[in-house]
């Protein structure tokens, strides 16, 4: 695992920040939003991929032979935190076409508000893997720390944890749980209001990704 840290990492390129914005508003549509999901995904995988570690290997070009950057070690594997997780994987596996996928289903428990896993699927020899895990959201953190708590179970190599948007609120619980596990977003927002909803945020990504209510 990674060394202890409580760095949240601000993804601030404009041209995520920009489709961030569109995604924000009311006005933008269902199919609009998951195209936009789609786009900010690839470029936050791009970013989020920046440390992987490589090794040279020697290939043949059409004029030589050379000694050249590979990436090193067994593929990363991205979790989606069903269901609207599921809206980041196309444009991550755009960038890392390799990637093994795994998936970790929660739902919140009317009475108890705690998260119950319903579904957890991750590839095997997870020991020499580093794993990712998304979801669009970090409101209050309980889903992103029973996540990633089920993750860490499986021995990763590392563990990343990557939303579009993040509260003040949810970053300081999960980092109570979670110290070790870097936090990367292109936003964090003001607050949650009294339902648990980020404020400004964008609404339920769920929602908005399928088109229900």
């Amino acid at each position: 695992m990674t060394e202890p840290t409580n760095m949240v990492n601000l993804i601030e390129h404009p041209l995520i920040l920009h489709k961030l914005s569109i995604m924000r508003s009311k006005q933008t549509s269902t199919q609009g939003f998951r195209q936009l999901l789609e786009e900010i995904s690839m470029l936050l995988g791009y970013e989020i991929t920046r440390d992987l570690p490589v090794e040279m290997q020697e290939i043949e070009t059409p004029l030589a032979t050379m000694q050249a950057p590979m990436l090193q070690g067994k593929k990363t594997v991205i979790i989606s935190v069903l269901r609207a997780g599921t809206g980041m994987l196309d444009g991550f596996l755009k960038v890392l076409p390799a990637a093994r996928v795994g998936h970790i289903g929660l739902y919140r428990d009317p009475k108890t508000l705690n998260p119950v896993e319903y579904y957890f699927k991750v590839p095997r020899e997870m020991e020499d893997r580093q794993a990712i895990v998304v979801d669009p959201m970090l409101a209050t953190g309980n889903s992103a720390i029973a996540a990633v708590d089920r993750v860490k179970r499986t021995g990763p190599k590392s563990v990343k944890f990557l939303c579009l948007l993040a509260a003040p609120e949810g970053i300081a619980n999960f980092h109570k749980h979670h110290r070790d596990v870097p936090i990367y977003t292109p936003a964090v927002d003001e607050r949650l209001d009294e339902k648990g909803y980020i404020i400004p945020g964008l609404g339920d990504a769920g929602d908005r990704m399928f088109g229900t209510k």
